[in-house]
C-alpha cells in the first residue's frame, strides 16, 4: 500500500528516474558506434529539429555521454522536491516546457546565427543532449514553493550545476547550454509563479458565474 501511494504521489519524478537509468544502462551495452548514433539522433541540434524535432526533444532529456553516476544523484533530489510541491502534472508540465523552450531558444539562435554567417555550418550539427534543463527547471519550482528541505536540496544542486557543471558558461558568447539553461530556468520561473498565482487566486482561474457562485 506504501508503495502504491509514493507512486502515486510522486509518479512523475518516479517515471522520469527509472527511464533516465534504464536508458542510461541500454547506452552503457551498446557498442561505442551504436553509442555515437544515439547520441547524433538523439541531439536537440538545428539539423534534427528542422526534419524530425520530436524525437530528440523527448528522448534528448534521459540520454546523457558522460558523468553515468552523477545525474541520478542531481536528478533525485530535485525532481521528487518539485513533485511534492506542484504535483505530477504541474511538475512534468514545468519541465517539459523548460525542456522543450529551453532546447529550442538555444537551437533558434544557433540557426540564426549560421544563416547570418556568424557560425560555420558544422553547428548545424552539434552535440546538445542531457536532463539538465529537466533538472534546472526542477530546482526552480523546488526552489519556489518546496519545503525547507527539498529548498536545501535543490540549492545544493544549483550550486554544483553553476559551478562545476558551469551550465552559464559562454553566455556572453552565446552558447548553446548556456542560453539553453537560462532560458529553461526563466521558463521555469515563469511557469511556477502563475501556477502559485492561480492557487493564491483560484477566482482567476473561473468564468464569472464561477467567481460569483463560490463567493
Amino acid at each position: 500500500m506504501a508503495v502504491r501511494v509514493l507512486l502515486r504521489r510522486y509518479a512523475f519524478a518516479v517515471a522520469y528516474l527509472v527511464g533516465f537509468l534504464a536508458v542510461e544502462l541500454v547506452y552503457a551495452l551498446l557498442s561505442p558506434g551504436a553509442q555515437a548514433r544515439l547520441i547524433a539522433w538523439a541531439s536537440t541540434n538545428v539539423a534534427n529539429l528542422e526534419h524530425e524535432p520530436v524525437g530528440p526533444l523527448l528522448v534528448s532529456a534521459f540520454v546523457t555521454s558522460g558523468f553515468f553516476a552523477a545525474w541520478p544523484v542531481l536528478i533525485a533530489p530535485a525532481v521528487f522536491g518539485a513533485n511534492r510541491a506542484l504535483g505530477n502534472a504541474r511538475t512534468a508540465l514545468v519541465c517539459l516546457a523548460g525542456h522543450v523552450i529551453g532546447s529550442l531558444v538555444s537551437e533558434g539562435i544557433v540557426a540564426y546565427r549560421i544563416d547570418a554567417g556568424q557560425l560555420s555550418v558544422a553547428n548545424r550539427h552539434l552535440t546538445d543532449v542531457g536532463g539538465s534543463y529537466v533538472v534546472l527547471s526542477a530546482v526552480v519550482i523546488a526552489l519556489a514553493c518546496g519545503s525547507w528541505l527539498a529548498r536545501a536540496l535543490a540549492a545544493v544542486d544549483l550550486v554544483v550545476l553553476v559551478f562545476p557543471g558551469q551550465i552559464f558558461g559562454g553566455l556572453s558568447q552565446l552558447g548553446v547550454p548556456a542560453v539553453g539553461h537560462l532560458t529553461a530556468a526563466l521558463t521555469a520561473a515563469a511557469a511556477t509563479a502563475l501556477i502559485l498565482s492561480r492557487r493564491r487566486n483560484p477566482s482567476r482561474s473561473q468564468g464569472p458565474d464561477e467567481a460569483q457562485a463560490a463567493a
